[in-house]
């Protein structure tokens, strides 16, 4: 593997003792990757360039980045804001899940989301923080200053999940919250009611927000390969079920599917971005779905 691999993989970032250097090299991962591969759609040239705009003033354009890239880009001053961007974390119950050797969906969310702050912030966009269980408990609203990135890392590393789950209401909430218009980014495995979820990412766009949705679940929760008598225990009402998981496997598995596409199908209708990411994937999949996103904003 690759050296700029390693540190895209979930297992290798939750070795990293500091959210700074876990943010850091998940970002440096990405973008030399970025640079290895033909992917296009997005300029590289993060922090102080935006490409060239017919109109825009010659005298601004960067001639050592046009001798790099052959692209024209143009020197993007500190107060220039493209994007005012809300990063939402889930901190709910059944977001401490983590089967073997895997990590936990509220710490792959909580390591991606301190990862696309880094980017947006590299970036010169104004991002912001939000953390939810039954309730809306913290928002930080978006600012672009290059020094309030430490405090979002800090109130995520700080954040456990709690015992509470109520995914739409707290939704309902922070849809209210956000007073301009921008990019909304979810973190969470949706496990509610599907029709409250959908009507509560449908309340964003009732306020004109651009919404991408990220659910993360545990692969263990899309693939049930249990074996053997096992004991269940549900994380937010502490219920046990034991049971043989080969009865189950075909029709969990169907009601999976079923949960996974309504929520697909209702999101693709209202032209939000909807991705499912599992916790054993590495980190660039949903980076990469950012960017493609902000392609287009």
């Amino acid at each position: 593997m690759d050296d700029y691999r390693r540190f895209l993989q979930p297992s290798v970032v939750a070795q990293l003792k500091s959210i700074e250097l876990k943010a850091r090299l998940v970002v440096e991962g990405f973008m030399t990757g970025l640079h290895r591969s033909p992917y296009h759609g997005f300029s590289v040239e993060f922090a102080e360039h935006r490409q060239y705009n017919p109109g825009d003033e010659i005298k601004h354009i960067d001639w050592k980045v046009f001798a790099r890239t052959d692209k024209y880009f143009v020197k993007q001053f500190e107060e220039e804001t493209n994007l005012r961007c809300i990063i939402a974390i889930d901190k709910s119950a059944s977001m401490r899940f983590a089967s073997k050797n895997n990590i936990s969906k509220y710490e792959y969310s909580a390591y991606l989301a301190a990862a696309l702050s880094y980017l947006l912030m590299k970036q010169r966009d104004a991002v912001g923080l939000a953390l939810y269980d039954e309730t809306l408990h913290t928002y930080l609203p978006p600012r672009s200053k290059s020094s309030y990135i430490a405090e979002i890392l800090k109130t995520i590393d700080k954040t456990y999940p709690s015992d509470r789950t109520g995914t739409a209401k707290a939704l309902n909430q922070l849809a209210e919250k956000i007073v301009r218009r921008g990019l909304v980014v979810i973190f969470s495995d949706f496990f509610d009611d599907p029709e409250s979820v959908l009507n509560a990412l449908k309340h964003f766009r009732h306020k004109k927000h651009e919404v991408i949705a990220f659910q993360i679940l545990d692969p263990q929760e899309i693939d049930f390969k249990y074996s053997g008598s096992v004991l269940f225990k549900d994380m937010e009402t502490a219920e046990t079920l034991q049971t043989q998981p080969l009865q189950l496997k075909k029709f969990y598995r169907e009601k999976v599917v079923d949960f996974i596409n309504q929520i697909k199908r209702e999101c693709f209708e209202r032209n939000i971005d909807f991705n499912v990411i599992r916790t054993d994937e590495p980190f660039d999949k949903a980076l990469r779905q950012y960017l493609t996103k902000r392609a287009t904003l």
